[in-house]
C-alpha cells in the first residue's frame, strides 16, 4: 500500500489537504524546493539531530517561521511506512502536548516530515546534550513536563480515535518549546489500536531499557507499554529518594513531589501489564489529585526500603524468589534503564 493510501483520514481525504479546527493551524503540502531554501539545502550547520530514521533540520520559510524537518535517510518500503505512519497520526491529533504537524512532502524518492521548531529541543538534551550545562530545567518546570507529557500521551490512549499507541516514549522524544511547554513527538512506530482490541501484536519497534517486558519478548503492543515507558522515563536511580534528584538542582525540589514522581514511576515499570495505571490515572497522581492511592503505594512493600519485587498482593524480598515470584519489570526492568543516559527523573 503507497504512502498516499495509508495517509488517507477515515472520511477519505488525503492528510495534506487543508483542514481547519477552532485555533488550529492546517497543515499543508510542501514542496522539495521550498524546503530545501528553508534549510539551505539541508545544510550540515541547519542539521539539529540524527537517528535511525534520517535526519532533522532546522529551517525558516518564506513568512520568517521556524520549522524542523525530518528527511527520511534514503527511500525504502520500511522508511515508506514510517513515513506513511507519522504523517497519519500527527493529521489525527491535536493537543498542546504533542508535537504539531505543520506539513508534509513526497516528491521522487524524497520523504519529509515538517514540524513547529522546538527551540528548547528535548529533555534528554537538557539533561544530558548540548544544553546540560546551562541548568533550564527548574523543579518547576520539571514536574510541569512531567505532567504534560503525560497528558500528552493520555490523550492518544483516551481521546484520539480510534486510540494510539505510541511505542517509543523516552526523553529524546519529549520536546520543549520556548516556554519548556512539552510535546510527545516522533510518531513513526505508532500504532492504531482498533475499537475493543485490548492489544496489537506486532514486530518489535523500540528503544531498549523502555520496553514493556510482554512486548519486548511476546510482541504484545499496549497502552500499558507506552506506561510502562513512561514509567522508565521518570525513573533514575534505584529507590533510594534521597540520591535521585538531580545534583544541578542543588536540592531546590518539593520533597513530596519527588516522591510522587518516584512512586508512579515505579508503579508504572512493573512487569505485570494488568497492575499498571492507566495514563489518565497516572496523570492524576502526577498532579496529587488522588491522595488515597498515594498513600496505598507508598505503603505498599514494593517502595519501602530494601521491598522487592511487586507480585499483586504479595512481595518478594531482596534475595528472594529466584525464577518464577521474581519480577524483572519491577527489577531488572528498571534496573536496566538506570544504567541508560536517557533517563529523566533526573528530569522529574
Amino acid at each position: 500500500m503507497g504512502w498516499a493510501s495509508c495517509c488517507k483520514r477515515s472520511d477519505g481525504a488525503e492528510p495534506g489537504r487543508r483542514r481547519r479546527k477552532k485555533k488550529d493551524t492546517a497543515w499543508r503540502i510542501f514542496s522539495l524546493k521550498e524546503l530545501q531554501s528553508a534549510t539551505n539545502n539541508f545544510n550540515y550547520d541547519n542539521k539539529l539531530g540524527e537517528g535511525g530514521f534520517g535526519s532533522v533540520y532546522w529551517g525558516q520559510l518564506w513568512d520568517g517561521s521556524q520549522i524542523a524537518v525530518k528527511r527520511l535517510k534514503s527511500w525504502s518500503n520500511k522508511a515508506e511506512t514510517e513515513f506513511a505512519v507519522e504523517v497519519e497520526v500527527l493529521a489525527r491529533v491535536r493537543h498542546r502536548s504533542l508535537l504539531s504537524l505543520r506539513g508534509y512532502c513526497a516528491e521522487g524518492q524524497e520523504r519529509l516530515i515538517v514540524y513547529d521548531y522546538m527551540p528548547n529541543l528535548s529533555i534528554h538534551s537538557q539533561l544530558h546534550g548540548q544544553h546540560a550545562a546551562e541548568c533550564n530545567l527548574s523543579w518547576e518546570r520539571r514536574m510541569r513536563i512531567a505532567v504534560d507529557s503525560a497528558e500528552g500521551i493520555a490523550y492518544l490512549h483516551h481521546s484520539a480515535t480510534p486510540h494510539i499507541i505510541h511505542r517509543d516514549v523516552k526523553a529524546s522524544n519529549v520536546l520543549l518549546d520556548a516556554d519548556f511547554q512539552a510535546r510527545v513527538a516522533d510518531f513513526g512506530f505508532a500504532k492504531l489500536v482498533p475499537d475493543g482490541a485490548t492489544h496489537v501484536t506486532t514486530k518489535v519497534k523500540g528503544t531498549l531499557g523502555y520496553l514493556a517486558p510482554e512486548y519486548a519478548m511476546l510482541g504484545k503492543a499496549s497502552e500499558s507499554c507506552d506506561v510502562f515507558s513512561f514509567g522508565v522515563t521518570l525513573l533514575a536511580r534505584a529507590r533510594r529518594f534521597g540520591e535521585i534528584a538531580d545534583p544541578k538542582l542543588g536540592g531546590g525540589f518539593v520533597e513530596e513531589e519527588l516522591k510522587r514522581v518516584v512512586l508512579v514511576g515505579l508503579v508504572c515499570a512493573q512487569d505485570r501489564p494488568e497492575l499498571r495505571p492507566t495514563m489518565s490515572e497516572v496523570v492524576q497522581l502526577l498532579k496529587g489529585e488522588s491522595a488515597e492511592k498515594l498513600d496505598s503505594l507508598e505503603n505498599d512493600c514494593l517502595f519501602k526500603p530494601g521491598g522487592g519485587s511487586f507480585q499483586g498482593s504479595d512481595c518478594v524480598g531482596e534475595g528472594e524468589g529466584e525464577g518464577e515470584g521474581r519480577s524483572p519489570g519491577a527489577d531488572g526492568g528498571i534496573q536496566e534503564a538506570v544504567d541508560s543516559s536517557e533517563t529523566v527523573s533526573s528530569a522529574s
